[in-house]
């Protein structure tokens, strides 16, 4: 069991050190509903492939609609959420933080959040103050993923919802650029990494989507500079924040401004950015199923391996490792443990 945010004075000293190593996660909370569909399907209804799109109901209705012969399932996901599962999966200890209505799908939300074993404890919206977040996710041929979103009570995060005493007993706050879409969950992140900065709670935040980046590339660079101290992102993410089609020109201003930095790159794995040194971890030759949720599994890799002591270069193996592992099944995460493989790839 995860020690509680109310830690006796009689706890242990092991039990406190346990907490130090825990991750904890802040971001949308979402049920994914998860398709396969061809590229007609992505055509037809002029969605924007491999992005994700913010839909009202009604479009995500129509879309549901439209799929109901397919075979659909559903996934409690948000991408810091399926940094979570992939960090338990490790061997790690998770707190989330992401706000849920009173409906049948924040209970399911809540209910699978708690048997991957991530500690999930938030007052649930109520059911006048509106639905919670869905996610349609349609994968392609071509292993692609493309997204439509309705963020529903998510947007109502605040800081309240979030527990600052138990975030600063954790060893890394971990933050999804997703949430600088709306005022109350933007103000709860920078109070997140307020708290953080005076605890000594190291700052992990990803910069979700290119669009996130084109929106808030200003926020992004403020933010890098007075808090960020592990930043994660992929190629399109990084040399849009730069605004430059050449990725080694981004990745050396990257280098110049980041404490620590993971940039993935697709099939070629990743590059390590520490101290002004680039270092490329190579990937795991795979044959892709369903691309969604790569990164995120990449991240929470990363952040298993840091926490549990491994250098920034071995811990981007682990990341490339499981991003492998994810993109070969179905969905944005793991369904069962590897921690018993951290030391034959390690």
């Amino acid at each position: 069991m995860l020690v509680s945010a109310r830690l006796s004075e009689n706890k242990t000293s092991v039990q406190v050190e346990k907490q130090k190593k825990a991750v904890f996660g802040i971001g949308n909370a979402l049920v994914d509903t998860l398709a396969f569909v061809s590229d007609d399907f992505i055509r037809e209804h002029d969605l924007s492939k491999a992005s994700m799109t913010l839909v009202d109901p009604a479009t995500q209705g129509r879309l549901l609609n439209a799929l109901q012969h397919h075979e659909l399932e559903l996934r409690s996901g948000g991408s810091a959420a399926n940094t979570m599962f992939a960090l338990v999966r490790s061997g790690g200890s998770a707190f989330y933080t992401g706000k849920v209505a009173r409906d049948s799908n924040g209970e399911f939300y809540r209910e699978d959040l708690l048997r991957a074993g991530i500690h999930f404890d938030i007052h649930p919206a109520a059911p006048s103050e509106g639905n919670t977040g869905t996610c349609l996710v349609m994968t392609t041929p071509d292993a692609e993923r493309t997204m439509c979103t309705h963020l529903g009570v998510s947007t109502a995060l605040s800081v309240g919802d979030v527990d600052l005493n138990r975030l600063a007993r954790s060893h890394i706050v971990y933050l999804e650029g997703y949430l600088w879409d709306a005022d109350r969950p933007r103000a709860a992140c920078e109070a997140a990494m307020e708290a953080a900065r005076s605890s000594g709670v190291q700052i992990a935040y990803t910069f979700s989507d290119s669009f996130c980046v084109d929106r808030f590339r200003d926020d992004y660079s403020r933010i890098l500079k007075d808090y960020i101290d592990i930043l994660f992102c992929n190629a399109a993410e990084l040399t849009s924040f730069f605004q430059t089609d050449d990725f080694s020109a981004a990745l050396s201003l990257l280098s110049t401004k980041a404490r620590l930095a993971f940039v993935t790159h697709g099939a070629d794995g990743a590059y390590v950015l520490e101290a002004g040194r680039i270092e490329h971890v190579a990937g795991f030759p795979v044959d892709p199923l369903d691309t969604n949720g790569a990164g995120d599994a990449f991240a929470g890799g990363v952040l298993y391996a840091l926490c549990a002591g491994h250098s920034a270069p071995q811990a981007a193996r682990w990341g490339n490792f499981l991003a492998g592992k994810i993109v070969q099944v179905r969905g944005p995460r793991l369904e069962e443990d590897v921690a018993h493989l951290v030391a034959t790839i390690l």
